[in-house]
């Protein structure tokens, strides 16, 4: 996807590229009205998309660093720890209240790790697909009533 002027603007602004002072001389002419500024915010918003398209939702992922990777380390060791109590429980006859607390614990912690993997590590794609009708309308060209 091409980016605007504003955006290449900004984006050489946070890279140290252009400084603050440059970048506001630069966009000191342009006239913006608020019915513009709302226009160009709700574009892709309220709009529909067509079938295909691909929809940036938002920046990329950080799944790469270090504080998600040690999250799934610990999810990880807390979810072996919670089901080898639970199945060492269930070999010695354990109580069913302790069993399913550690079983819960286990589902929580697989949870909450799906969570994070949700938000933090999958692209924030969205694919645009339209749903054709279930319900077929009946014209009269296309049926024939046919007599007994």
């Amino acid at each position: 996807m091409e980016k605007d002027v504003i955006t290449k603007l900004l984006d050489e602004v946070a890279s140290g590229k252009v400084s603050v002072k440059d970048a506001r001389r630069a966009l000191e002419d342009v006239e913006l009205d608020e019915a513009t500024y709302f226009r160009a915010v709700d574009h892709g918003v309220f709009n529909p998309a067509e079938a295909g398209t691909i929809v940036n939702a938002s920046l990329a992922p950080s799944g790469g660093s270090a504080l998600v990777i040690l999250f799934f380390c610990w999810g990880i060791f807390w979810t072996l720890f919670w089901i080898g109590s639970m199945l060492y429980g269930l070999f010695n006859g354990w109580d069913q209240q302790i069993l399913s607390f550690d079983f819960a614990m286990a589902l929580t912690t697989i949870i909450i790790m799906g969570i994070v993997y949700m938000k933090w590590v999958m692209p924030d794609l969205v694919i645009i697909k339209h749903r054709r009708n279930k319900y077929i309308p009946e014209h009269a060209k296309d049926w024939v009533d046919y007599k007994i």
